[in-house]
């Protein structure tokens, strides 16, 4: 079966790329679906609204450092393989060393930072520093990862398919069959770190399978100082993003309480499910993209507009059905402790429209060599949210996290209005928000088919 052409793009050309996203899609929806019915579901009415808490504390507090360890490697090895295939063992090589280094340094900045929040806030941490240490090698282990970047360089989602549906579908069994016989919190806890492992074994044992060999990568100095060059304004600009995306889930520990915490990590799970999308398919339309703007300028606009109107579609479609779900969701599914988490995550899960453009446009900054600019507006989100969170939060309690979520997310994507050189770019995402170019598609068939 044919599949539609997004406008702007060549048909053959789209169906590679859309099939790709496809598989992308399957493998994210699969593990989207297995990890509500365990993580999502299960879990907190097992562990309930305070041990539930604690059991996403670890990974709250990892996030900060995640981006960092990975030096902006993953995007950025994926742009690096299209550019120069005949480099792949060098560029995957130096990537891993860099990754393993930088894993490395940053776990003392774990372990500082937890004990600067416990010393400082008005609450105890959710989460004990044995807990947070033991999650925290996950800075180390994920440094086999950068295998994910070559597959999707060479367009092959199913294979990262394969083994995401797989880790989660095994990780999904292993904490139901803790439910069963009844576990203790750190066991819960150390699925955490198990998940990790699981999903590295399976990109190591496909790689091979391929007929690839880690053995033949090759670590050159010259080529991971170009790396570093490239990256640390990802990986500092990914620091910020997770800075304006988790620091609501720690100041709520802070000000409210564990239970707060659990209760707010329901809403966010439900609503952050969702982000895969926007990196599933902008990855795997990022070499059209490309291609376009090595060829044809006007293409290269086109296909960029196209993408963020199929963004708005997108997310905009989620945050009604989530929105309208919602009350089902919280009055059938969890006990009546989380009751508070309805009108949170309906406020929320809007903050995905804005969440899907700011993606698909960082393809187009790293396209661009703009890499400082998203460090830049990732840093004015972050800032931004950190001072909303600081009022709302005490006045609004989780909802007000919500808010400040939703107004950030929104300053940060548009900041791009505020630099010349992106301008153009910030108003082509405005336009998308209209559905223009799709209205047009649409009134065009209509009138042909009645001509």
């Amino acid at each position: 079966m044919k599949i539609p052409a997004l406008p702007g793009f060549n048909p053959e050309a789209f169906e590679k790329y859309f099939k790709n996203t496809g598989w992308l899609l399957i493998a994210r929806v699969g593990s989207l679906f297995i990890k509500m019915l365990v993580t999502t579901f299960a879990l907190p009415s097992y562990l309930g609204s305070a041990h539930f808490g604690t059991y996403n504390y670890p990974l709250v507090i990892l996030a900060f450092f995640t981006g960092i360890a990975t030096m902006g490697t993953d995007g950025l090895i994926t742009r690096q393989l299209l550019q120069h295939p005949e480099k792949e063992n060098i560029l995957l090589g130096s990537a891993l060393r860099i990754r393993i280094i930088t894993g490395f340094l940053v776990l003392p900045l774990v372990y500082i930072t937890y004990f600067f929040i416990a010393h400082f806030a008005p609450e105890a941490p959710a989460a004990s520093f044995k807990q947070v240490a033991l999650v925290s090698f996950i800075c180390i282990i994920q440094a086999v990862q950068i295998i994910d970047s070559f597959f999707q360089a060479k367009v092959k989602g199913k294979i990262i398919m394969l083994v995401q549906v797989g880790g989660n579908i095994l990780s999904a069994a292993i904490k139901f069959a803790l439910i069963l016989f009844k576990a203790p919190l750190d066991a819960f806890i150390w699925t955490l770190i198990i998940d990790v492992i699981i999903l590295q074994i399976g990109y190591l044992a496909l790689y091979h399978k391929t007929g690839n060999r880690i053995s033949n990568w090759k670590y050159d100095p010259t080529t991971a100082k170009e790396l570093l060059k490239l990256g640390w304004p990802l990986a500092f600009s990914s620091l910020f993003i997770t800075f304006y995306m988790k620091i609501d889930q720690l100041m709520i520990d802070a000000i409210l309480g564990k239970s707060a915490l659990g209760v707010y990590s329901i809403v966010v799970s439900l609503s952050e499910s969702w982000y895969f999308m926007p990196v599933a398919i902008s990855t795997s339309l990022f070499p059209a993209i490309m291609n376009a703007r090595r060829t044809s300028p006007e293409l290269y606009q086109k296909r960029l507009g196209n993408l963020y109107e199929l963004m708005v579609f997108v997310s905009v479609s989620v945050a009604l059905i989530v929105t309208c779900v919602a009350p089902i969701l919280f009055k059938y599914y969890y006990p009546p402790e989380y009751a508070e988490g309805l009108h949170t995550l309906q406020v929320h899960i809007w903050a995905g429209v804005f969440t899907f453009l700011g993606t698909a446009s960082a393809q187009y900054l790293i396209a661009e060599g703009l890499t400082k600019i998203t460090l830049y507006r990732t840093a004015f989100g972050a800032l931004l949210n950190v001072i909303l969170n600081y009022f709302f939060i005490p006045k609004f309690g989780i909802i007000g996290a919500a808010y400040a979520t939703l107004i950030a997310y929104f300053a940060s994507t548009f900041f791009l209005l505020f630099i010349k050189k992106t301008r153009p770019n910030a108003i082509l995402m405005i336009r998308s928000l209209f559905l223009i170019g799709l209205l047009s598609t649409i009134k065009e068939k209509f009138l042909k088919i009645n001509r």
